[in-house]
C-alpha cells in the first residue's frame, strides 16, 4: 500500500531520532549529513524503489548505493525501519562497536543486503554505472540510484563517471546530490566551490533537476521524471540542510563528523518528538 506524506514524515522523524541515538551511543560518526539525507532515503525505500526486504537478493530489485558512505547511520536506520532481517532496529545503538553489523561505513561483509561497500569517496557513481550497464546487458528493468555528497563531487573520478554514464546513455541510472553545502573541513564554497552545479551536470550530458531535498512530494516528482527520461541519465540536485531537524546542528559544520554529547542527544530528541 502506498504511504501518505504524513506517514513518510513520521518514518523520517523516527529515522532522525535513531541517527541521533546511535551516533550519541557510539560517541562518533557523522550525524549532519545523515540527517540531511533522511527524507530522500525514506522516499526511496518506502515509496518509490522496487524492493522486497524479505527477499533482498531479488534479481529485479532496484539498487541503491550510498556513495557518501560516512552517512551510514541514515542508511542503517532506513533499512532497519524497512524490515531487512540483517538490520534490526534493536541493534542500531551498536553502531561502530566491535563485531556490530553497523560498521562506520556500509560493508557488505556484515550486511549482505547492501549493494556495495562504500566510503572511499568518489567511487559510488562508477559502481552504479556498472550496475546500470549490467541491467541493460541482462535485459532487466531495475534502476540504480546513487547518493553523492557535495564535498565528494569535488573528486575527479565523479566527473569521469558522469561523462561515461552520459556516453552510454544510461537512462536507468539516477545520481542524487545531497547538496547541504558543508563538508568535513567547513563550507563547500570555501574549500572548493562546485557552482554552477546543475549546469555542470547538464554540460556532462545529464538530464538535471533541482529540488528541495526535504519536500517528499518534490522528491517523488523528480524520481518520476527521471524514470520517464529516455536516452540520458538523470541527476537530481537536492538542496538540503546539514543537520536537518535539530536546531543546533542545522548548517553547523561541527556536526559533519562529531557525535552529539549525552546532553545534546537529550536536546535533539526533545526537538524530534
Amino acid at each position: 500500500m502506498p504511504k501518505s506524506i504524513a506517514e513518510l514524515q513520521e518514518i523520517a522523524r523516527r529515522v532522525r531520532r535513531e541517527i541521533i541515538e546511535m551516533t550519541g551511543a557510539a560517541k562518533s560518526g557523522h550525524p549532519g549529513g545523515s540527517l540531511s539525507a533522511a527524507d530522500i532515503l525514506v522516499e526511496l525505500y518506502f515509496d518509490y524503489m522496487r524492493i522486497d526486504p524479505k527477499n533482498p537478493a531479488w534479481p529485479d530489485r532496484d539498487r541503491f548505493i550510498l556513495s557518501k558512505g560516512h552517512a551510514a547511520p541514515v542508511l542503517y536506520a532506513v533499512m532497519a525501519e524497512a524490515g531487512y532481517a540483517e538490520t534490526p532496529v534493536a541493534a542500531l545503538n551498536t553502531l561502530r562497536k566491535l563485531g556490530s553489523v553497523y560498521q562506520g561505513h556500509p560493508d557488505v561483509r556484515f550486511i549482505h543486503a547492501l549493494e556495495a561497500s562504500t566510503g572511499s569517496l568518489g567511487e559510488g557513481l562508477s559502481i552504479g554505472i556498472g550496475m546500470a550497464l549490467a541491467a541493460r546487458l541482462d535485459k532487466r528493468g531495475y534502476r540504480t540510484y546513487v547518493m553523492l555528497g557535495d564535498g565528494e563531487i569535488q573528486e575527479g573520478q565523479i566527473w569521469e563517471a558522469a561523462m561515461s554514464a552520459a556516453f552510454h546513455k544510461l537512462d536507468n541510472l539516477v545520481a542524487i546530490v545531497d547538496y547541504n553545502r558543508i563538508q568535513l573541513d567547513g563550507f563547500v564554497k570555501d574549500i572548493m566551490e562546485i557552482e554552477p552545479l546543475a549546469d555542470k551536470w547538464r554540460a556532462f550530458g545529464w538530464h538535471t533537476l533541482e529540488i528541495d531535498g526535504h519536500d517528499l512530494t518534490a522528491i517523488r516528482k523528480a524520481l518520476e521524471e527521471a524514470q520517464s527520461t529516455k536516452g540520458q541519465p538523470t541527476c537530481i540536485v537536492a538542496h538540503t540542510i546539514k543537520g536537518k531537524g535539530v536546531s543546533f546542528m542545522e548548517n553547523n559544520p561541527k556536526f559533519h563528523g562529531t557525535a552529539p554529547t549525552a546532553d545534546e542527544v537529550t536536546l535533539a530528541l526533545q526537538e524530534l518528538q
